[in-house]
């Protein structure tokens, strides 16, 4: 016995071999005189050939859901800049023909805080240069025309911002305009009425002469550009404050805050309601309380608002 008979034979190694799919052939049934057509291959079958349903329109969607690009957007803020400004031109024109009324109805409170602290003379307001009392005007009637033309400025700017919001929110615009200009009127008229007399009190206070032959005698000399912009520093801040429930509101009808985050909130906004009291009234505490005070009050109602109208999770 050979040493090559003794060994294994070789092992072949077997591959798999892929089979090739046969398209499926289809024998028709052969006519009766015996010709035939012929085999016919199926057409393959296409997979997801289905049409597709193409999603239906969201209804609270935006109307004229249009993507405008950065130029379309500067126009439409310039068009309605610019229907503001006519307006308020008007309306400056109406306060300048009404302008002595407008500052005696201003300088009300500082009149009566005049004589309430028995400061000698009548109450006066002085310019010190040529020019300065056709400015002070100026200034007053551009607050007035400022008050006068607040719903269309506050109608345009919701005007703005309206394209982008949903038809649930879009019902709220006119609400808003309303409420926006009765509370920056009404923040003008709360300081007119509560902190101006407060403050004008505690300022004409500290005139007068003290006890004694050789005291020196303190008279206010007030100018009429400094109390015209002592006067619409603190309209204006005071407008402003009273935007507050207004503007959280809307931050929660869109849904960027909830009532959760304000309460966790609320001290640091104690302390930010009385640094811009700080800024925007004199620098004096009877004024700062007169402004801050309010701030957090409607800070509190502007939690329950904003409780309303925030978008509720989905259950």
């Amino acid at each position: 016995m050979s040493a090559d008979e003794g060994e294994d034979p070789p092992k072949k190694v077997l591959k798999k071999k892929k089979k090739k799919l046969k398209p499926l052939i289809v024998e028709e049934p052969k006519p009766a005189n015996g010709s035939s057509s012929g085999p016919k291959v199926a057409a393959p079958i296409a997979k997801n050939d289905e049409p597709k349903e193409e999603p239906a329109p969201d209804p609270e969607a935006p109307e004229h859901d249009k993507p405008m690009t950065f130029w379309e957007h500067l126009e439409e803020l310039r068009s309605r800049i610019i229907r503001s400004a006519v307006f308020f031109l008007v309306a400056f024109g109406v306060c300048w023909w009404q302008r002595i009324k407008i500052l005696n109805w201003v300088g009300k409170p500082f009149c009566a805080a005049w004589v309430s602290q028995h400061v000698d003379g009548d109450c006066t307001l002085n310019f010190g240069a040529p020019q300065a009392a056709f400015m002070s005007y100026v200034k007053l009637c551009a607050l007035g025309g400022l008050v006068l033309a607040a719903p269309v400025v506050f109608y345009q700017l919701w005007g703005f911002i309206a394209p982008g919001l949903y038809q649930r929110e879009k019902k709220y615009v006119y609400p808003f305009v309303f409420s926006s200009t009765g509370l920056f009127v009404g923040g003008g008229w709360f300081a007119y009425r509560a902190a101006f007399p407060i403050t004008f009190g505690y300022f004409l206070g500290m005139s007068g002469k003290g006890d004694g032959a050789e005291s020196i005698k303190v008279s206010p000399v007030i100018t009429m550009d400094a109390y015209i912009d002592f006067v619409t520093q603190m309209l204006f801040g005071f407008g402003l404050i009273f935007e507050i429930p207004i503007v959280l509101s809307f931050l929660a009808l869109v849904g960027v805050v909830n009532h959760k985050m304000l309460i966790r909130f609320s001290r640091y906004y104690i302390l930010v309601a009385f640094i811009a009291a700080a800024i925007l009234t004199p620098p004096d505490w009877t004024s700062q309380l007169a402004m801050a005070v309010p701030a957090c009050v409607l800070y509190g109602i502007s939690i329950g608002l904003v409780y309303l109208m925030q978008k509720k999770a989905p259950e």
